[in-house]
């Protein structure tokens, strides 16, 4: 069973839950265009995040979710109001959803934690989850020490319900690849980040375009917290205080609101532009709707002359 019919979608591919960026607007566009649509709560209290349901509810009658960030301070709050709004899909991450989980699926919710190694994919399987996205360290934002090349197959083994797989995935090869190593399909973020729908400023779209094969960093690896953000000057002063041996809080305090200076004032010099690896291969905006279709037929292409150049 592939992603789509799972889920009851056009195409096997979710929307990342990019926070300050995944509104319900966006979440809805996405759906619209064939995928699953996720809200992120990044940034958001419980009342915030309901309103951005209500919003995309007006705006499609499609399939979508909410991305919880477990760390969110609010979480508790939030986690009772996905139930209440019974929504179709809440992914997860930064924590276990455990003590949610029975709720979220007594209210029909398919959960679906991020996983970033084997251990924590058997402790969601255990929990009661309905699949796993196994997401390796090209993404960007929050990411694990995996590729998602040797991730992926290892939950695959390991689990007998869904993966999807997430993390350097911007086009039909790699799609492809997804699926040949056991995924039922795929997250994507970094390749929506330009999109004529997407939310953030033009600026962002324009670093994420003109970034190459080697212009993302991650920071924060020695507080503990490793980020992949596009190369600029705030990855280059925050790897020198790392280096320096700054303490997690004044790490802290020099990236506070970075993110929200990137989305919404295009900020390039110290926004933290959050990027995967695949942004080396992006070099245009486009409609989400012809993002998820190539990324579609892109995968029947390839597999047409694999079939064809079979061993």
């Amino acid at each position: 069973m592939r992603l789509n019919e799972f889920l009851g979608i056009k195409y096997p591919i979710i929307q990342g839950g990019m926070a300050n960026i995944a509104t319900g607007a966006f979440a809805a566009a996405v759906s619209n265009a064939g995928g699953l649509g996720l809200i992120a709560s990044g940034g958001m209290n419980a009342n915030q995040l309901r309103e951005e349901i209500i919003n995309c509810r007006k705006l499609t009658d499609k399939t979508f979710g909410v991305n919880l960030m477990l760390m969110n301070p609010d979480a508790e709050n939030i986690a009772n109001m996905l139930a209440e709004e019974k929504v179709d899909v809440i992914t997860t991450g930064a924590g276990s959803p455990e003590k949610y989980v029975d709720m979220w699926k007594k209210s029909g919710s398919k959960v679906i934690p991020v996983v970033s190694s084997v251990a924590l994919a058997k402790k969601m399987e255990k929990i009661g989850v309905d699949a796993v996205i196994a997401e390796g360290g090209e993404s960007g934002g929050h990411v694990g020490e995996m590729t998602t090349m040797t991730l992926v197959p290892m939950v695959v083994d390991a689990l007998s319900i869904p993966v999807i797989a997430a993390g350097g995935i911007a086009d039909g090869r790699q799609l492809v690849a997804a699926l040949s190593l056991g995924a039922i399909g795929v997250q994507v973020g970094t390749c929506l980040l330009v999109s004529e729908e997407c939310p953030i400023h033009d600026n962002y779209k324009q670093a994420v375009i003109k970034a190459k094969d080697n212009g993302t960093a991650v920071t924060g690896r020695s507080a503990g917290a490793p980020v992949r953000i596009i190369k600029n000057q705030l990855s280059r002063e925050y790897l020198k205080l790392e280096a320096e041996g700054t303490s997690r809080d004044e790490l802290e305090q020099f990236t506070l609101g970075s993110l929200r200076r990137a989305v919404f004032d295009g900020d390039t010099k110290m926004g933290s532009l959050m990027a995967g690896q695949v942004c080396g291969m992006l070099n245009e905006i486009k409609p989400v709707a012809v993002i998820l279709d190539e990324l579609y037929n892109g995968a029947k292409e390839e597999l047409r002359k694999l079939a064809e150049e079979a061993l």
